[in-house]
This record gives C-alpha cells, sequence and structure tokens, in this order.
C-alpha cells in the first residue's frame, strides 16, 4: 500500500513538474514574441506615415493605401518582409518614434529639404512644388493679392520655413496661421475664416477634384523641394536595401505603374526617375 502511495505521489510531483515547465516556456516565449512589437526584425517593415495625406497616405474604408503606402508595400513584398503601416498620430513625435525604432522609417510625403542632417535619406522620388489654393470665385490671381490676408497651412510643413527665410515670399504671406490638418484649413477655407491654403503639390490636387471643385490651384507657385524616405540617422544598412529595391522598381517600370493610379492627381508628371 505504500509502495502504491509513493508510486503515485511521484507521477503526481511528475506531472506538476512537467506543467510548470510548459507554462514558464510559454511566458518567456510570450515575453519575448512579436505581440505588441512593432520594431524592425529582418521579416518585418514598420512603416511610420501621416494617414491624412492623400493621395500619398490616407485610409479608405479602413484600408491603408496611397503612393508612398503602395511603393512602401512592394519593397516589403520583394524582400519577403511583412508590411505594418504605422499611422502617426501626433507628426510632431515622428522623429521621436523613428529613434526609438517603434517604426523603421518615415516614409509620407516626408520632405528631404532642410532636413538633409536630421536623417538617413534615400534618393528623393518625387518633386513636390507647393502650391496655394483658393476659391474658384476668388479675386486673388498671385501670391501678391494675398497680402495682409489670412492664409493657413498644415503644422509642422516644411513651407512655412522656406516662407520665413524668403523676404521676398513672406512679404506676401504675412499672415499664415497653422492648423492641424489639411482639412481644418479647408473647412476654414470654405467658411471664409481664411482666404487661402498652402498645401502640397499632392494633397492640393487631391482636395480639389475629391473635395473642394469649387475651389482653384493658383499658377503661381513656391520653389520646389524633394520628398524622400526617412531613417534614423546611421541606419544605412535598412536605407541601401530599401533603396536596391527602390532602383530595381524604377527600372522594371513598376513605380511609374504605381503612380498611374494617382494620375487624376498629376503624380506621374512629378516623379523623379531613379
Amino acid at each position: 500500500m505504500n509502495k502504491k502511495i509513493i508510486l503515485i505521489s511521484i507521477v503526481t510531483l511528475t506531472i506538476f513538474l512537467m506543467i510548470g515547465a510548459v507554462s514558464a516556456t510559454s511566458m518567456f516565449d510570450f515575453f519575448n514574441s512579436d505581440a505588441g512589437d512593432s520594431t524592425n526584425t529582418n521579416d518585418k517593415f514598420v512603416v511610420g506615415f501621416n494617414d491624412k495625406f492623400p493621395p500619398f497616405g490616407y485610409n479608405n474604408n479602413g484600408n491603408y493605401t496611397g503612393f508612398d503606402i503602395e511603393l512602401a508595400k512592394e519593397v516589403s513584398k520583394r524582400n519577403n518582409w511583412t508590411f505594418i503601416p504605422l499611422p502617426i498620430i501626433d507628426w510632431n513625435t515622428k522623429e521621436l518614434e523613428l529613434n526609438s525604432e517603434e517604426i523603421d522609417c518615415i516614409w509620407s510625403e516626408f520632405t528631404i529639404n532642410g532636413r538633409e542632417d536630421n536623417y538617413t535619406w534615400s534618393k528623393p522620388y518625387f518633386n513636390n512644388t507647393p502650391v496655394v489654393i483658393v476659391k474658384s470665385n476668388s479675386s486673388i490671381n498671385s501670391f501678391k493679392d494675398l497680402k495682409d490676408k489670412p492664409v493657413e497651412i498644415e503644422l509642422g510643413t516644411s513651407v512655412l520655413k522656406k516662407i520665413n527665410e524668403n523676404a521676398s515670399l513672406k512679404g506676401n504671406f504675412n499672415k499664415i496661421t497653422e492648423v492641424n490638418t489639411y482639412n481644418d484649413a479647408m473647412i476654414d477655407l470654405n467658411s471664409g475664416l481664411c482666404d487661402a491654403v498652402i498645401a502640397d503639390y499632392g494633397i492640393a490636387n487631391y482636395m480639389v477634384v475629391e473635395k473642394h471643385s469649387d475651389c482653384k490651384i493658383l499658377n503661381e507657385t513656391l520653389p520646389d523641394e524633394q520628398y524622400g524616405v526617412g531613417f534614423k540617422k546611421g541606419n544605412t544598412e535598412l536605407r541601401d536595401q530599401v533603396q536596391k529595391t527602390l532602383d530595381e522598381m524604377f527600372k522594371d517600370g513598376t513605380v511609374d505603374k504605381i503612380a498611374q493610379n494617382y494620375s487624376k492627381y498629376k503624380l506621374p508628371e512629378r516623379v523623379i526617375q531613379a
């Protein structure tokens, strides 16, 4: 009888030890898994972007799409990476998210000019020309007509710095207010709170074509600037891999094919050939 009790006790102890080992392993695996982790590994590509930048990056019925998103997705596919588009909720924190490796790059209608030393950059792939949107029935036809008139621009864009550094431009835009989004600016334009909106070329054409047909874009434009993919300073390894893939996509016509999806917003004519 005692031998049976001892045998049962040993079996029971063995089972508990096995369960404990499995549980410990499962817990270890959980804390070391990718759950909730958006940092880069060799098999995924986390792209930070502004999801309110159509036609480059935006939410279309629950799916993220746009010119930049499609390019990044194709780069991921060719490298056998899992593509993870991650909207940057506060655009002012983009560099912090990049440096903390929450994201692998910023690929979002992102201007190189004036930020050359802040990031490790891809080659420029798009030539942006900031433009001015006004109401179609407006008497404003040139920058000079905007003097002393309220103008709005999205918070954090590079264009404002360029205007402030150019005395002749600043004289025409001496009442510029920064607002949270281009949508906010367009609402203010339609309600009469401002007389013009300064916007990047692509989103300006998108707004006029898709949402604000009662508005027009002035023929006079601001100085050109270029978009690139921004990586953490010093991360040349990932930059080089992405650039190599992009070069292949330019060469085989994939970039042009993707750009054609946005031809009504005049994107193809601004793509910079590699």
